[in-house]
């Protein structure tokens, strides 16, 4: 080796940096000039071990790029990640010295074409569907007179005091019980969902309870889009009515409770009537009924008037007279008819006793004639061939009889 070549190589040599200072010098120049960045891709190789963190591969047709969620910020993902999805992100560049490779380390990360918070609610919306969470026959109605009403909401806000002062200007009488809440940040939903199984064990019951809030972004509004809230709805014995006041977008809450309202202020018109129309209609109900009765009243009077107009009511006896006289002609007639009859069948008694005493044996022995019988058989004696000398014979006279001793007989020839 040629002494000037041996110079340069001793140069070299200690000119030379070793692998971790070398690693080093470009861990600080990429962190440096890559402290923040937006990167877009497509996730592949995703994976999240029992620590939390989430590691995936970034990738395009003609790359790739290593890339690491922290569960910290893991936690606070609304998209669903998974392989295959398009997203943007949002990191700083690490360099990891033991393998020398460097990686995407992601504090923000949204799918492209719809933004996190819009994913999260579509695929929470399809899923707690499947369930029939949302499905229009579990609503109920609301009650139309209640006495006991719950509202879940923040007690500071503009909510409560619009909601309270539509109630007190339409309708009086009611227990208003606020469970008051936190309606945005993080815990949120946990509150509100802990506020409405509350307000289900209160006794006596509420006969209605309200949740919501004002108006706000879809960030602001995503307490009433998270699952603890849709399923305390959904769970919830008392009739519910979503207060969320967003006329525009629909939120979970809305579509989990009985009756959507689109502020507080409408919430109220929904819960309580107006005193007013109440008023309205009691008096248009009285009016219909007291022209209806006194309709009635006419019509019954007009018919009364008609039947006392008729004669067997303006003269009851008149009938009562004509038929009384009527009577008396039919008995003068049965009276007359019966003394007829009797004289007729007294002739005809007459008539046939006459007969009678004209056939009677009696009759011919008055006349003379006599009957005579045998003492001891009773036989009647027609003949002298019939006695014998010394028989007892009853000879039966007109008046009396005579027990006589044959002595003679005397007996004669038939001619």
């Amino acid at each position: 080796m040629s002494a000037t070549s041996s110079a340069i190589h001793e140069a070299s040599a200690e000119q030379a940096l070793s692998v971790t200072q070398l690693t080093a010098r470009l861990k600080g120049l990429i962190e440096q000039e890559f402290g923040s960045v937006w990167v877009a891709g497509e996730i592949s190789n995703f994976s999240r071990p029992q620590s939390g963190h989430c590691y995936f591969t970034l990738k395009d047709d003609n790359a790739q790029l290593r890339a690491v969620i922290w569960r910290g910020t893991a936690s606070r993902l609304k998209a669903d990640v998974h392989d295959g999805l398009e997203v943007v992100c949002r990191g700083r560049l690490d360099v990891y010295p033991p393998r020398g490779s460097y990686q995407l380390v992601i504090d923000q990360l949204q799918p492209q074409g719809i933004g996190a918070l819009e994913l999260a609610l579509r695929r929470l919306r399809e899923k707690l569907g499947k369930e029939g969470l949302f499905d229009a026959d579990r609503k109920r109605p609301l009650p139309t007179f209640p006495r006991r009403i719950g509202v879940v909401t923040s007690p500071t806000g503009a909510a409560i005091r619009d909601f309270l002062e539509v109630l007190r200007r339409r309708w009086r009488g009611m227990e208003v019980f606020i469970f008051p809440v936190h309606v945005q940040g993080d815990g949120a939903a946990e509150e509100i969902a802990t506020a409405i199984r509350q307000a289900n064990r209160l006794q006596p019951a509420l006969d209605v309870l309200v949740v919501g809030r004002g108006g706000g972004s879809l960030e602001d509004l995503w307490a009433f889009n998270e699952e603890p809230v849709i399923r305390a709805l959904s769970a919830s014995r008392v009739p519910t009515v979503s207060a969320v006041g967003h006329e525009i977008d629909i939120t979970l809450a809305d579509l989990a409770a009985d009756v959507r309202a689109l502020t507080p202020s409408e919430a109220a018109e929904r819960v309580v009537p107006s005193s007013q129309e109440v008023t309205e209609v009691m008096q248009n109900l009285h009016t219909r009924l007291q022209n209806a009765l006194s309709g009635r009243a006419s019509t019954l009077r007009s018919r009364l008037d008609s039947l006392a107009s008729r004669p067997v009511l303006a003269r009851p006896l008149d009938s009562v007279n004509v038929k009384s006289r009527r009577v008396d002609e039919l008995a003068a007639r049965l009276h007359s008819v019966a003394k007829l009859s009797i004289r007729e069948q007294q002739g005809r008694l007459a008539a046939l006793s006459g007969k009678l005493e004209t056939l009677s044996p009696l009759g011919v022995l008055g006349r003379g004639y006599s009957l005579t019988h045998d003492k001891n058989t009773g036989r009647l004696l027609t003949a002298a061939k019939q006695l014998s000398k010394g028989q007892r014979i009853v000879t039966q006279l007109g008046t009396g009889s005579a027990v006589s001793i044959v002595d003679e007989i005397h007996k004669t020839t038939n001619r």
